[in-house]
């Protein structure tokens, strides 16, 4: 029997979150064993090729590659932002990270309803998305042409880490990561590209994160924490190196005092087993991330799998998986987005989140203070996670929603005719 043709299109050779995104969702695609996955690649900004090259184990992605369409496929995926969906099968599939703000394009709503279904990371994605709701006028009269509204069903497919590769190891087991050049005992970590947006702007919010960290630790006699940043403006290249180290700089001299603490910069393409290692590196004790918002943020589930405590927004998708019985979920408010991070899916009439700073400095330094205090709680989110957010999950859950959804597709079918005496005249 034929198995329907399912074409994915997606960004899955990139190192970006959208290509882990794609790899997880085609992996567990063709685990159902019910399709015959075909994939057709596409960029991510200007994140870098070749993953999957550079990855043996994901090489048997490179297999079910084609360049374009022979003819149209019974299901249809597009993993990428909405307002490029296209439906393009006889049954279409929409996958998004989501939404970071509290307001999307209305180009994106007409194109969640090109899709018969919509796949999402997070309830918060699902959420926003689904109070949207945009007026359409005419251009000349101003008269009501239309509401735009979400009108086709959106599900949460969650990212689930696999507990393979991400769980707590030994500090013997860790054998590529090396920070020996870092003298400090205790670092906090932190993981993101730096991208658009005036200080205190971006998304990563990562300019601020710095300044609290100095701030909270200036003049400090004794001894001092370190902060680890893990990130990239997109590439990781000697550019983008050097561009993150000026702006590291520039927070740094415009503090006033001559006693701060280290931060510093790790920015190379990382494997899922050299994130492992450096998330359980004895030296990191604690991941901290002052987002401004995120459709999930895999690298906070992740490394709450180490069982170390984190410290985090208190808005957005990641509080899916993150509780705040059990991780340090900071308050703040809702600001809109500055004009420097508007771009082609942030939009000027959407918010975001503007953490409390007050509740970073106290809780950088509690953590630092009292550790074993934070870390009690930290377990139990590590267990959460553990039980309700691996990737087997994820698998369990695509199998479900596909049968769910995907109709049955007519076949073609060989019957042979018997043989037939024709009737004597």
């Amino acid at each position: 029997m034929n198995k329907p043709v399912f074409i994915i299109s997606s960004p899955f050779d990139t190192y970006s979150g959208y290509g882990a995104r794609s790899r997880d969702i085609i992996k567990a695609i063709i685990n159902t064993n019910r399709y015959d996955v075909k994939l057709l690649p596409q960029r991510w900004g200007s994140t870098s090729w070749n993953f999957c090259k550079d990855h043996p184990e994901w090489e048997f992605l490179l297999d079910l590659k084609i360049q374009k369409i022979e003819s149209q496929p019974d299901i249809w995926m597009q993993i990428t932002i909405p307002n490029e969906f296209q439906p393009v099968g006889k049954f279409n599939i929409g996958c998004t990270a989501g939404i970071e703000a509290t307001v999307c394009k209305p180009e994106w709503v007409e194109g969640l309803n090109k899709m018969d279904v919509n796949w999402v990371s997070s309830t918060f994605a699902k959420g926003m998305f689904e109070s949207m709701n945009y007026e359409k006028r005419n251009s000349q009269t101003q008269a009501l042409e239309n509401t735009i509204r979400v009108q086709k069903p959106i599900e949460v497919i969650f990212e689930g880490a696999d507990l393979d590769v991400y769980k707590p190891i030994s500090s013997g087991e860790i054998k590529t990561i090396n920070l020996e050049d870092i003298k400090e005992s205790f670092c906090f970590l932190n993981v993101g590209h730096w991208i658009q947006g005036d200080y205190g702007h971006d998304r990563k919010n990562l300019g601020v994160l710095i300044r609290s960290f100095y701030e909270s630790f200036k003049g400090v006699s004794n001894q001092k924490p370190a902060l680890i940043l893990k990130a990239s403006m997109g590439v990781a290249s000697y550019m983008s190196r050097e561009n993150i180290l000026d702006k590291i700089k520039h927070i740094r001299n415009s503090i006033n005092s001559s006693s701060l603490p280290n931060v510093y910069l790790l920015n190379g393409e990382f494997n899922d087993q050299e994130m492992n290692e450096l998330y359980n590196h004895p030296k990191v004790k604690a991941m901290v991330s002052l987002t401004k918002g995120e459709g999930y943020g895999r690298p906070l589930l992740e490394f709450s799998l180490t069982g170390k405590p984190i410290i985090a927004s208190g808005w957005s998708g990641h509080l899916d998986f993150l509780k705040p019985d059990f991780s340090t979920l900071l308050p703040g408010e809702l600001e809109n987005v500055h004009s420097s991070a508007v771009n082609n899916w942030l939009v000027k009439e959407a918010q975001w989140f503007k953490p409390s700073l007050p509740a970073v400095n106290q809780n950088l330094k509690g953590c630092f203070k009292k550790y074993k205090q934070y870390s009690v709680n930290s377990k139990k989110q590590k267990n959460f996670s553990k039980t309700n957010f691996s990737y087997n999950k994820i698998e369990e859950l695509v199998d479900k929603t596909l049968q769910n959804y995907v109709p049955n597709f007519a076949t073609q079918v060989n019957f042979n005719l018997p043989n037939l005496k024709l009737p004597t005249l």
